[in-house]
């Protein structure tokens, strides 16, 4: 696998929006580590500290500040990078954000991404292009079994809707002017993702880790609520997988794909429990913290077409999935190397699936 991966970046163009963010940094990670050349398109850096500004300059090849919503410096840095392969992940990725600035919320998740999908097709070559959008999109109804990818979209909230919209959208851009011509994209959906990195605010992960640096009991949100946690490594690696199939027209271009843990989800108390044993003097609040806006209770994802289409599965239980996020941030306040804690984690994960070879 990891020849393969090799194989389809080495050398290659790649342009990852949202590069500044938690996922975006670990994709671009792992593509400089297979040898892409690797450009980035962000509005800014969203969080302090940062996985971003902790990585090494030379990850990047061009780093670009700009809203992906402005259509002419985005057609503009499309047409300098020249890419091969284009992850969009830029977005405004907080439901509780969306409840304070809707208006953005659906600029940046539904209008970007079409003058993203328009930028691309302007390019006078053949592109391969992932628009990750999330598990949101679909109208949750709380059911006790996965959400597949022909399930209802929609949702309760201005973020989970605009999720759904641009996953409307996409698919009639793709239909209307995709059917032939020089772009094959598709759309993923990602579980909640946690991992070492991430400092994004109302995350449980980061809420967990914040107060215990700072000596502070948790208090957890809606410890009840089940999520389908998985770590950062496996819709990336999953993305590329799926680029490369895309590229190859082994999988039809205009899909959309689920990506999300084996087992059943957890609940947020499940998490905390978990980090406390690898953080046996984490303290729990004794009082209840309810959110202030809608938040599902239930969300799960049947991710059985990935693996039918292109062998995706994942590769980390959930015990495991909370030793690689704890020992990264472990390492991180030890005064390691971003660079070395994520290629460390990453050729981990790759030894697990058994993608050495």
């Amino acid at each position: 696998m990891r020849r393969k991966l090799e194989a389809a970046f080495d050398g290659k163009s790649v342009l990852v929006t949202g590069h500044t963010g938690f996922k975006g940094a670990w994709i671009s990670m792992a593509l400089r580590s297979f040898g892409a050349r690797v450009s980035g398109y962000s509005i800014d850096v969203p969080t302090e500290p940062s996985i971003f500004r902790n990585l090494s300059e030379e990850i990047f090849e061009n780093s670009q500040w700009g809203d992906v919503a402005d259509k002419p410096a985005m057609n503009k840095f499309m047409q300098e990078t020249n890419p091969d392969f284009v992850f969009h992940l830029a977005a405004q990725p907080l439901v509780s954000r969306s409840y304070e600035d809707p208006l953005l919320t659906v600029q940046s998740n539904t209008l970007g991404t079409l003058v993203v999908a328009d930028a691309i097709r302007s390019l006078e070559k053949e592109v391969t292009a992932i628009f990750i959008t999330s598990d949101k999109c679909y109208e949750n109804i709380e059911q006790i079994w996965g959400y597949s990818e022909n399930d209802k979209l929609g949702g309760s909230d201005i973020y989970s809707a605009s999720k759904a919209a641009a996953e409307i959208l996409l698919s009639a851009y793709h239909r209307s002017f995709l059917t032939k011509g020089n772009m094959k994209m598709a759309t993923a959906r990602a579980g909640n993702v946690i991992g070492g990195g991430d400092w994004s605010p109302n995350r449980v992960v980061p809420d967990i880790i914040t107060s215990h640096r700072a000596g502070k009991e948790v208090l957890l949100r809606s410890p009840d609520s089940t999520r389908p946690w998985q770590h950062v490594l496996e819709p990336v690696i999953g993305y590329l997988l799926l680029s490369v199939n895309l590229a190859e027209n082994l999988v039809d271009s205009g899909e959309s794909y689920n990506f999300g843990p084996a087992l059943r989800p957890r609940t947020v108390r499940d998490l905390f429990n978990q980090m406390k044993a690898h953080i046996p003097d984490l303290r729990e609040a004794n009082r209840k913290s309810e959110p202030d806006f809608h938040e599902a209770g239930l969300l799960a994802l049947n991710c059985e077409k990935a693996f039918a289409h292109f062998g995706w599965a994942p590769v980390l239980n959930f015990e495991e999935t909370i030793r690689f996020t704890v020992d990264w941030y472990s390492q991180f306040y030890s005064g390691k190397s971003v660079n070395d804690i994520c290629q460390d984690q990453i050729s981990e994960y790759l030894a697990k699936m058994g993608a050495d070879d």
